[in-house]
């Protein structure tokens, strides 16, 4: 590739891995405080599995961004363009709703309304690929595991949902963000309404 499509490359994901640190922000606070308080299904997986997952789907996104814009210096139709440009404008609508899902799960704590927007997410996913689909095959299929771990997300999200609205939780003090550093060398923060230390690993 020429110098200009690895620079287009490497905007195309750091852009999309803004949309992971924006939710982040929300993420790692409310993890160890609310999100410890509420009732969790059998399935729910571990919480380290989630960012090295995000990590990868936001990879996979930008490579497929950058196939759609690279092929907008290919196109010599003024239609073709005008069809990147609008795929790309919805790649960046279903991006802003990927970032605002967080925000409001772990940032506003509202499960139900969190379950709404994953749906209109999952739309906009669609949407996406079918439009990619149209201009690069590729780039429609490195959606695919977007969309399969979105799908899951959702399911996981209903079921938050469901087994936590009509369950009471009650007002948490802040906690201070201190870590203690556990004999296996992970860390845990304060959490609960007593902001007492989450236990290590392996403790009882």
């Amino acid at each position: 590739m020429k110098k200009n499509d690895w620079l287009k490359l490497i905007s195309a994901i750091i852009i999309c891995q803004g949309a992971g640190l924006i939710g982040s922000l929300f993420t790692f606070s409310a993890i160890p405080n609310w999100y410890q308080t509420i009732s969790k299904p059998a399935f729910q997986p571990s919480n380290w599995l989630f960012g090295p997952v995000w990590t990868t789907l936001y990879v996979l996104m930008g490579i497929s961004a950058f196939l759609i814009w690279s092929s907008f210096a290919k196109a010599t139709e003024g239609q073709v363009r005008k069809k990147i440009k609008i795929a790309l404008i919805i790649f960046g609508a279903q991006l802003v709703l990927n970032a605002l899902w967080s925000i409001i799960f772990f940032g506003a704590n509202k499960i139900g309304w969190a379950f709404a927007e994953l749906v209109v997410l999952w739309l906009m996913i669609v949407l996406t690929m079918i439009v990619f689909a149209k201009i690069s095959k590729p780039a429609m299929y490195l959606l695919l595991p977007y969309i399969l771990w979105v799908s899951f997300a959702s399911f996981l999200n209903f079921t938050l949902w469901q087994l936590n609205k009509n369950q009471i939780v009650p007002n948490l003090i802040a906690c201070t963000m201190e870590a203690k550093l556990c004999p296996d060398g992970t860390a845990v923060g304060r959490s609960g309404p007593n902001c007492e230390f989450t236990p290590c690993p392996g403790s009882f």
